[in-house]
This record gives structure tokens, sequence and C-alpha cells, in this order.
């Protein structure tokens, strides 16, 4: 009972902190800025308040007959506030899991400059050098922004993240819960020879009707070369390769010699 007692004293007061240090225009969870507060004073509640209630990753692994360290794929969708974990199994990627994105900065549309507060879209890839556990969000991986294609198009930013703390600044922020699961499912998969992880990144579901629906918008054209890519992984189920041809995407056949492979950072 004490420590029933003393938890929610510690919780009223980190909830009054975490209010008191909220950003204007940026959404945040109140539960990850109290958890945060908690763990400077009594780091064993905390981490029974950030794990207690989801099933442990083995867990969840074992009941969809997947394994840590498969080679993993990533996709975020914008509009939908979703980023699915895919895995490799028998050749080919199935659905691991859909996680919460708790926010995102900006509007529909990609990432122009460093400081403009867009998060971006495009294709990325991620490598052991991006990964950065002890990250001041809980757990993080860099994106690769820039990558290929933003540097042939003058596009300028650094250390765009898919972290954890409900705060964004151009970056994916997830639960704490959330980035937890998909910091270990990417790391074990490089750990165990996947030279790198795929990150694609969409401002919504890339189907004909919300493509039609935004023939008008700004960025359409753009949005249709994201669509090839997204339209080869619903077909084939492997993350087609990006490459940069002529300040455009390309895959598959369309890759020449004279292309560059977005690749790790």
């Amino acid at each position: 009972m004490r420590r029933l007692f003393f938890t929610f004293v510690l919780v009223v007061i980190a909830a009054l902190v975490g209010v008191a240090v909220v950003r204007p225009n940026l959404r945040q969870s109140a539960s990850d800025r109290t958890i945060r507060a908690i763990a400077r004073v009594a780091p064993g509640i905390a981490a029974d308040l950030r794990h207690g209630s989801d099933k442990p990753l083995a867990a969840k692994l074992e009941e969809k007959g997947f394994r840590l360290g498969a080679p993993a794929f990533v996709r975020i969708f914008k509009e939908e506030n979703a980023l699915e974990v895919w895995l490799s199994r028998n050749g080919t990627y199935e659905l691991f899991a859909t996680y919460p994105i708790c926010t995102w900065s900006g509007t529909l549309g990609p990432k122009i400059a460093e400081g403009d507060g867009q998060s971006p879209e495009g294709f990325y890839a991620v490598g052991l050098n991006q990964l950065n556990p002890n990250s001041a969000y809980y757990r993080a991986f860099n994106l690769g922004f820039p990558n290929t294609y933003d540097r042939a198009h003058g596009r300028t930013g650094s250390l765009v993240m898919v972290h954890g703390d409900c705060l964004s600044i151009g970056c994916y922020a997830m639960t704490d819960r959330g980035i937890d699961d998909i910091y270990r499912i990417v790391e074990a998969a490089l750990r165990e020879g996947q030279r790198e992880v795929p990150v694609h990144v969409f401002p919504f579901r890339m189907t004909s009707e919300k493509l039609g629906a935004m023939a008008g918008h700004r960025w359409a054209a753009h949005w249709a070369e994201l669509r090839e890519g997204y339209d080869l992984f619903e077909a084939t189920r492997t993350p087609p390769l990006a490459a940069v041809c002529g300040g455009r995407y390309a895959f598959g056949a369309a890759v020449s010699s004279q292309c560059q492979r977005v690749t790790a950072q």
C-alpha cells in the first residue's frame, strides 16, 4: 500500500511538472512526460509504469511466429499516424505490428530545409551507425535525412529521428513503449546481418482514391513518384531498393548504372 501511495503522489507531482513544460504548438504525451519526471526520483517505479501493462516483445513475436533478429522493414504514414513494422518470413515480409505515432510536425509534404519544422517523406535506410540507445528521447534511430534524393534537390537538415517521448520538431515521435519494441527489432535485424533496414515514409496510404482526391495539391507529382515504391511493395511484399536517377526515385528495372542508390549513412 505504501508503494502504491508513493507512486500516486509521484504521478500527481510529475504530471504537474509535465504540464508546465509543454512547448506551444507541440502535442505531447502526458504519460511519457510523467514517467520521465518519476524516473528522476524513482527509476524502478518508472520502469514499471513504462513497460508494465504491455506484453513483452518476446511474447508478441512468439504469438505471431516471428523471431527477434529477422530482417525488418518499416513503413510510416503521416496522415494515419501509423508506423508499421514488417518482418521477413520465408522470403517475403509480413506485417508484425502497427504502432501509433504520437506526433510528427509540419504538414503533408516533404521536408525542404533545416528549421522548416517538417517531418520528411521518402525512402530511407537505417544502419548500425544511426542507432542511438542513449537518446534524450529514450531511444532513437536517425532516419537518414537528407538522403540521396533530398540532396539532389538541395534539401537540408540533420538529426531527423524516430524516437520516444511524444515531442517532435521534424522527427517522428513514438510513445516510449512503442519505440522500445521498434528499436529492439531494428537493432536485432542489423546485428544479425541485415545491412540496412529500409524505412519508407508516406504522407498517407497511397491508394488511387486518395491520390485522386489530392490531384491538385502542390506535391501531387512528388507523391506519384513515392507511389511507385509503395505499389512495388504492395505487389511483391519485398521492399524495393530505391535509387535516384536524374533527380527522380527509381526502382527495380528502372535503376541503371548512372543511378545512385539510397543507402544507410
